[in-house]
């Protein structure tokens, strides 16, 4: 599936539909959507030790270990507030690299002591993803493969990922299409993050752990709390506990947002974005945490102390 899927949707085939966005761009002469050519462009590759627990270890100190991230320049999605801002727009820059020299370097991180590769926004790369892991494995990969994603995927593409992926790291970012219009450009979000999550929950099936608490296996769903959207935080729980049964993945419960990374208000003009230059309210973000423990969500939450750019890499 996932080499017919590719070779016919991919960033190869002269008509690119790997995102829901099916830009049909020829890649290989002029950026798609997300302004990504048809070779990956790779802001930095690290151990990373501020995602989830069982993603990069629960010592974020532990400089020997960590998560082995691939931060992939641009992305198909465009959040006005994104934290990666850096590197996810269009006129991002980054170094490319060929199936085989990233693979090289997925050889390299495991050696390091990376608990999984971790690829980092890959959507707009996946036909070169999983022409990399293929050969990764062939060598010896032995760890496993993160699939850290915004959410916004088409169903098809996650099945092509059978083989591939071992576990997902996505977003469910908002259940009401005009938030999903307004702040990301892509009023169809909601469903379309939905039937990916369907498709994700089916390849990977129930989480597996390691005996130190590593996930091998699995699906774990982020949502960030937005200021201002804390009805539309309730509505997202209930439509993913409707989408999959809790007890099939867990929950990632983000106090993170920051508004710093929005674009500058202009004095001079209404601001599309003041709704959320601001960072949630202890109310907003416990409404969302009692409504996760009524739908028996496990996972983790955060401290609003972690609305900061400091956990954000450098770039």
């Amino acid at each position: 599936m996932s080499d017919s899927f590719f070779a016919a949707e991919g960033s190869l085939s002269g008509s690119c539909r790997l995102c829901p966005r099916r830009c049909g761009a020829d890649r290989t002469r002029n950026p798609g959507f997300c302004g990504a050519g048809a070779e990956m462009e790779i802001a930095r590759i690290m151990l990373h030790h501020w995602e989830e627990p069982p993603i990069s270890g629960p010592d974020p100190t532990d400089e020997g270990h960590g998560s082995g991230a691939v931060f992939f320049s641009h992305c198909s999605l465009g959040c006005v507030y994104c934290q990666n801002r850096k590197i996810s727009r269009s006129d991002a820059k980054g170094t490319a690299y060929s199936p085989e020299e990233l693979a090289r370097e997925l050889m390299r991180l495991e050696a390091e002591g990376a608990f999984n590769v971790n690829f980092v926004s890959p959507t707009h790369y996946a036909d070169r993803i999983a022409e990399t892991v293929k050969i990764a494995r062939r060598n010896g990969l032995t760890i496993p493969v993160v699939w850290n994603t915004g959410g916004y995927e088409r169903p098809e593409a996650i099945d092509a990922l059978n083989g591939i992926a071992d576990i997902f790291l996505t977003d469910f970012k908002y259940a009401s299409p005009e938030l999903a219009k307004k702040y990301s450009g892509a009023e169809d979000y909601p469903g379309t993050a939905a039937s990916s999550l369907a498709r994700m929950v089916s390849l990977a099936g129930p989480p597996v752990f390691s005996e130190d608490g590593m996930m091998k296996k699995g699906v774990i769903v982020r949502h960030l709390c937005l200021p201002g959207c804390r009805e539309d935080s309730v509505r997202v729980l209930r439509m993913i506990a409707q989408t999959v049964p809790v007890k099939n993945v867990r929950l990632s419960l983000m106090a993170q947002y920051t508004p710093e990374f929005l674009p500058p208000a202009d004095p001079t003009s209404p601001d599309p974005w003041k709704k959320i230059r601001r960072k949630i309210t202890t109310y907003e973000y416990a409404t969302a945490a009692e409504e996760a423990s009524r739908l028996g969500f496990e996972g983790w939450m955060q401290e609003r102390s972690s609305a900061t750019s400091r956990f954000t890499p450098d770039f």
